[in-house]
């Protein structure tokens, strides 16, 4: 395959690709999703991760149909990859895409749920084990082998831990000691006791034959006389080599002149003889250890795709552990539906999370409301309506990526476009037609569209922007899609079609630290409303300068004196 065919790939990154790689091995990462190599042959890792993308699951990026939508997606891959127990587990995390078929999101889904609930039977000690299993293992085959008989050490063989406790244990062990020896140049030290016997002689007579005098000098102070200068240097040498003298006999001088020279003869006679041994020995046992990694070449591949499998898997689980993800229902019909939702980034944060029911479509949950296709959502200011919006593009990514949701219970239908737009506070026309541009195209294409829009009215003015926001509210209802539209003009909107209502989201006062109080969950058929009176309250009681607090009580007879007064007093009364 040629490398210019993938998504990304053009004529200059594919020179270097290849130049730096090759084509085979550059397609090869590719497919495998490997952006470590990529990085390393010279891609910044953002073009590299976007390449991955495409080739390992371009349909489904499809889905994300605006750049809020597509920035919503590369959160979630990003927290996720946080919990991921490998640099191979994180490249392949970081490329998961939207999946394309109800099929493979259920397959995912049991995956990731089998793989969750094996983890979570684990008591903090296997956990450790099996995270130092797979954090101590090399790349490559060797890592492989080295990391499938660490897990089978833990003893957990059950759940998503199965396939590795059906690896053949002493294949892998026989390989894991011939890989370990043929990785590098040469072979390390332990792959074969001659040879390590070998190496350690030589490395003695290379010692020796580097100070040739001192070994003249303990000899001749061990012989007696000359006639047993020979067998003394033998004897000598078989002590510091721990060769037999039998061993060493033929490689000695033969004609040197004198005692010296014939010191320095043998020692340079030894070292070239044993070199020759060593590099023979090595040759015959590497020979047999590739014969050793060929017979149990099975073995060896399925540890490598177990290992790897399973590294992702228990990283989906940690992931979904750690923020207590549940399954959520596949719905055949229409639905986005939550109880108990919470929204990751806020979790991520530490703050405390006050969940949420909320429900657009035909759904089976109890206490939201059922077959409204689209909801208004309105209320106070700070009172997370642009929150729930990201809450419920968060729920819908993570099932069109087969993951589990943050939320006690989902009923979730599958869409083919997500349209996420935030609120972008800029006032002209070049922001209002790039606007339509992104949200109106996707809810107008064939198939099944989920539309969440913040404050249209932030992009034009308000008159105007209740007419759009009107009639994108009613364009999404008949085209058969799903929308949330948080709006200040809901009572402009009017009259809503028969499958719209209007939501609120309401704020109660402020707290004796004179912080905004609100309560988020929507209140459901109930219009909201804008609390400027909480807000000017909360300038008024913290002014210290009298000039500025003249400017807020002012503002205060605007808002109505007497809401702020009582919202003042109520603040104090609850210290």
């Amino acid at each position: 395959m040629r490398l210019q065919e993938y998504w990304g790939v053009g004529p200059k990154t594919a020179a270097l690709l290849e130049e730096e790689l090759g084509v085979e091995t550059a397609v090869e990462a590719i497919e495998s999703a490997d952006s470590r190599a990529l990085v390393d042959a010279g891609l910044a890792p953002g073009r590299a991760t976007r390449i991955l993308r495409r080739a390992n699951g371009g349909a489904g990026l499809d889905v994300l149909a605006t750049g809020d939508a597509r920035e919503v997606y590369r959160d979630l891959l990003t927290l996720a990859e946080g919990y991921a127990v490998t640099e191979r587990a994180a490249d392949r995390i970081r490329v998961l895409t939207p999946l394309t078929s109800r099929e493979a999101i259920q397959r995912r889904l049991d995956d990731v749920q089998e793989a969750t609930e094996s983890w979570r039977a684990l008591d903090d000690t296997t956990r450790g084990a099996v995270l130092d299993a797979f954090e101590e293992g090399e790349s490559g085959e060797l890592g492989a082998v080295e990391t499938a008989i660490a897990l089978a050490e833990t003893g957990v063989d059950s759940g998503a831990f199965r396939p590795v406790a059906e690896l053949d244990a002493d294949a892998l062990a026989d390989a894991a000691v011939a890989l370990r020896a043929l990785r590098g140049d040469r072979l390390g030290e332990g792959a074969d006791d001659s040879l390590d016997r070998l190496r350690g002689a030589l490395g003695a007579i290379e010692d020796m034959a580097a100070d040739p005098g001192d070994v003249l000098e303990t000899v001749k102070s061990d012989a007696r006389d000359a006639s047993e200068f020979r067998d003394t240097f033998l004897r000598h040498v078989s002590g510091e080599t721990g060769l037999p003298e039998s061993e060493l006999r033929e490689s000695v001088a033969a004609d040197a002149v004198d005692a010296e020279a014939f010191v320095t003869e043998s020692l340079r006679a030894l070292a070239t003889d044993l070199r020759g041994r060593v590099d023979e020995r090595e040759r015959a046992v590497a020979e047999r250890l590739r014969k050793t990694v060929d017979a149990e070449r099975e073995s060896v591949d399925r540890s490598v795709e177990v290992v790897e499998e399973l590294a992702v898997r228990v990283s989906l689980a940690r992931f979904t552990d750690a923020y207590d993800l549940v399954r959520p229902t596949l719905t055949d019909g229409d639905a986005l539906a939550v109880r108990g939702a919470r929204n990751l980034d806020l979790l991520e944060t530490g703050e405390s999370v006050q969940p949420i029911d909320y429900a657009v479509g035909d759904h089976s949950l109890e206490e939201v409301p059922d077959d409204d296709r689209v909801a208004v959502l309105t209320g106070a200011n700070s009172g997370g309506k642009t929150t729930l919006l990201e809450t419920l593009c968060q729920v819908q990514l993570l099932v069109l990526m087969g993951l589990p949701v943050p939320a006690e219970e989902a009923d979730v239908g599958l869409v083919d476009s997500v349209v996420f737009h935030r609120r972008h506070a800029s006032f002209n026309a070049g922001v209002l037609e790039s606007t339509l541009q992104s949200v109106v195209p996707p809810v107008t294409r064939e198939g099944r569209t989920l539309m969440l829009v913040d404050e249209f009215e932030a992009i034009t003015e308000p008159g105007r922007a209740a007419d759009l926001l009107h009639g994108l509210v009613t364009l999404t209802v008949e085209r058969e899609a799903l929308g949330a539209f948080v709006t200040h003009l809901a009572e402009d909107l009017e009259p809503l079609p028969d499958a719209a209502r209007v939501d609120g989201i309401f704020a109660e006062g402020l707290t004796p630290e004179l912080e905004l109080e609100v309560d988020y969950q929507p209140r459901f058929g109930q219009l909201g409303k804008s609390t400027p009176e909480f807000i000017v309250s909360r300038l008024v009681a913290e002014a210290s300068d009298k000039s500025e607090r003249a400017g807020y009580e002012h503002l205060a007879g605007a808002v109505g004196q007497e809401m702020v007064q009582r919202t003042l007093a109520d603040a104090r009364w609850s210290e």
